[in-house]
């Protein structure tokens, strides 16, 4: 059982909060062939929630079944920049506070990911932050269905991740699944989900040094 990274290698991998990255996404060459490259993409910003705890956790939703978007998927909290937020930590914070009821105050927010481009045309900047161990969710019963914990370093393990085959729009791809997790067999994380964890295991894994 792994602790999981210390703040100071989040920090030393991540991009530092007060400096939003630029691009349109690290996985357009996935999107090939699917996404216009000339389409303007919407932007929106997702929180990822390490729960600070012996074994860190992950703080995953799963969608309700009737969203016009994503509906029944396991995402983190979040959606679209609103023109009054200042940035995307700010988008991300206010989404989670009304998806399940974190306060901006319960979040120590460490910096981005790398944005990921989405079929639906949005280009989302992942925001990563340490929260409590004895914050309660309250999830919006409107939006989530469910809130559930994964230790990240089952998440961090590549064992645990797979690309798995897809027909989509007359085609063929392979998209990033996780196997399922014990705890919660009925949990399916997948697609872009997935795409952020695996982009954050792949930071931790380049041990990137970022000027501050």
């Amino acid at each position: 059982m792994s602790p999981g990274p210390s703040d100071a290698r989040l920090l030393a991998a991540l991009d530092p909060p007060d400096r939003v990255p630029a691009g349109r996404g690290w996985n357009l060459d996935e999107l090939q062939g699917l996404l216009d490259d000339d389409a303007a993409l919407v932007d929106a910003a997702v929180l990822v929630p390490l729960v600070a705890r012996e074994r860190t956790g992950v703080l995953l939703t799963r969608r309700t079944d009737d969203l016009r978007q994503h509906a029944g998927q396991v995402s983190f909290p979040g959606g679209r920049v609103d023109p009054g937020d200042d940035d995307p930590v700010v988008a991300a914070l206010r989404e989670a506070e009304e998806e399940i009821g974190l306060r901006p105050s319960q979040a120590r927010v460490l910096g981005y990911l790398d944005p990921l481009a989405t079929l639906t045309g949005f280009r989302v900047l992942p925001v990563v932050a340490r929260i409590a161990a004895d914050f309660a969710p309250r999830p919006e019963p409107g939006e989530v269905a469910d809130v559930f914990e994964v230790p990240l370093d089952w998440l961090m393990a590549p064992d645990n991740l797979a690309q798995v085959a897809i027909h989509f729009a007359g085609r063929d791809r392979r998209v990033l699944e996780y196997r399922r997790f014990d705890g919660y067999p009925e949990q399916r994380i997948w697609g872009v989900t997935a795409s952020i964890l695996y982009n954050l295991r792949e930071r931790l894994l380049a041990g990137a040094e970022r000027p501050r």
